[in-house]
């Protein structure tokens, strides 16, 4: 048995991938050896912002965007498609 997006409704699908979003956001902050207060400092967002996207609260495309380009990252690196 295999587990897919298909089998979640909307709103489980979406915390799904919230929180994949989460953990690779984190994964490149800790790759490149920030703290959250590193990032938040060189992206020009506060702590609690960061640490909200970290635990999937938040999701702003344009936070994203910052945290991508302050970690010299493509944005397409957080984002995940699922068919």
């Amino acid at each position: 048995m295999s587990i897919s997006l298909e089998s979640f409704d909307n709103q489980q699908a979406a915390a799904v991938v919230s929180n994949d979003v989460a953990a690779r956001v984190r994964a490149a902050r800790e790759a490149v050896g920030y703290s959250i207060e590193d990032l938040a400092v060189t992206c020009g967002l506060a702590n609690v912002e960061i640490s909200e996207i970290e635990s999937g609260l938040d999701k702003t495309p344009a936070k994203l965007k910052r945290i991508a380009s302050a970690l010299q990252l493509p944005l397409s690196d957080f984002l995940t498609v699922e068919i």
